[in-house]
């Protein structure tokens, strides 16, 4: 028993006993935090996330296309009235 090897092992032995108990929970918190994000059978965070950005997408185009057509009218009206402005008396 006087042989200094033996607390050594004893040693690493707890350490290596706390060093796998820390990575567990580590891999635990990990899993719960994946089973937030993606969610557990059910819409996670992610899909939300995805569904939202799609329905802005959507919505940007069609904003994009009513901002053309509001510009084309605006644009059209300055030019009517830019080539007809002699024919109504105004110089």
């Amino acid at each position: 028993m006087n042989d200094g090897s033996v607390p050594k092992q004893l040693v690493m032995r707890v350490s290596d006993c706390d060093f796998q108990r820390e990575v567990l929970e580590k891999l635990a918190r990990l899993e719960e935090r994946m089973d937030t994000l993606i969610g557990n059978n059910q819409p996670g965070r992610m899909r939300d996330a995805e569904n939202r950005i799609r329905t802005l997408e959507r919505n940007d185009v069609r904003r994009g296309v009513y901002d053309r057509l509001v510009n084309a009218a605006i644009t059209i009206a300055l030019s009517v009235g830019i080539s007809w402005h002699g024919h109504w008396g105004l110089r």
